[in-house]
């Protein structure tokens, strides 16, 4: 079975089952896994003096391990890569999470808040409904590359162990890769190596996004905006997003009780956004996911016409 199938396969079977509460009450998902032991490392390794090359080695530990850990499972044969690779992918949470603050929102303003403060690190408390959708938007582009399209591109590349590895490495940043004096040099090959794995999806994802948002003939607009981002990749899908929806993204937000300024992507787009351009950016996503399904299915069948 070829690795377009499996992971057309996979993207199925997280469609139709997410993140299934009732077996993830029971057990530890494997990036809750992940998480323990990037935080047992950190809590024995973060101190004192060396503290880059001690998180160089931690990351070079998880790598191996998730590698090694892979290349095992897929042993076993592709239905267990099948069901690993569905868990590693999160489409239908993703727009499960993104589609409750749309729905909060239709409810009050209060509703919408407390929901994109499950999936946003900046303040809500004061937030306006715009500032609640963009908020959303903004959080379901980026997740969208790196939850979906960076683990389906590391999957094709180098199955099991690809995909391990690429979420190790994105969790690991997720938790210690932050520029902040605890962090700043002990995170720093964490944040280093997550940036390189996903600077090819990043693109790849904005790309889609554009194909699929009929915006492609917008692309230098795109690529300008994409820099606009403090992250080298995050700004790709985010500004994809902005003009193919024709919506003005990023903006002025607060952190830990200040207000900053930032750049708006695509600025002459609207601004006074809702639920339905949630719903609209919901929408798109789910036209990507298809469009990928349907490129893979093709892939897949290829070698069964000639």
């Amino acid at each position: 079975m070829t690795a377009a199938l499996l992971l057309a396969l996979a993207l199925l079977l997280d469609a139709a089952l997410g993140e299934p509460r009732w077996l993830w009450d029971r057990l530890p998902h494997p990036a809750v896994l992940m998480g323990r032991v990037i935080n047992w490392g950190e809590k024995r390794l973060n101190t004192g003096s060396a503290r880059m090359a001690k998180g160089t080695l931690l990351v070079i530990g998880l790598v191996i391990a998730a590698g090694t850990l892979g290349w095992g499972l897929s042993l076993l044969g592709p239905i267990v890569e099948v069901i690993i690779a569905a868990i590693l992918l999160a489409q239908r949470s993703l727009a499960q999470h993104v589609g409750a603050v749309a729905d909060g929102l239709r409810l009050s303003v209060a509703q919408g808040r407390r929901a994109v403060a499950m999936i946003v690190s900046r303040d809500t408390a004061e937030m306006q409904p715009e500032a609640v959708a963009r908020s959303a938007i903004e959080s379901a582009s980026e997740n969208f590359s790196d939850g979906v399209i960076a683990p389906a591109f590391w999957f094709l590349l180098a199955g099991l162990p690809g995909i391990l590895i690429y979420k190790a490495v994105n969790t690991a940043d997720s938790m210690v890769g932050y520029l902040t004096p605890r962090y700043a040099a002990f995170g720093w090959a964490a944040a280093r190596l997550d940036d390189l794995l996903n600077w090819v999806p990043a693109r790849l994802s904005a790309a889609l996004i554009a194909l699929s948002g009929e915006a492609r003939h917008l692309w230098p607009d795109i690529r300008r905006d994409a820099a606009l981002h403090k992250s080298p990749n995050a700004g790709w899908p985010e500004a994809a997003v902005a003009y193919s929806l024709d919506i003005a993204l990023a903006g002025p937000r607060a952190y830990d009780g200040r207000m900053q300024s930032f750049p708006f992507v695509n600025p002459s787009g609207t601004r006074a956004l809702g639920a339905p351009d949630i719903d609209a950016c919901n929408a798109l996503l789910w036209r990507v996911w298809r469009g990928v399904l349907i490129l893979l299915l093709v892939t897949a069948c290829l070698p069964l016409l000639f």
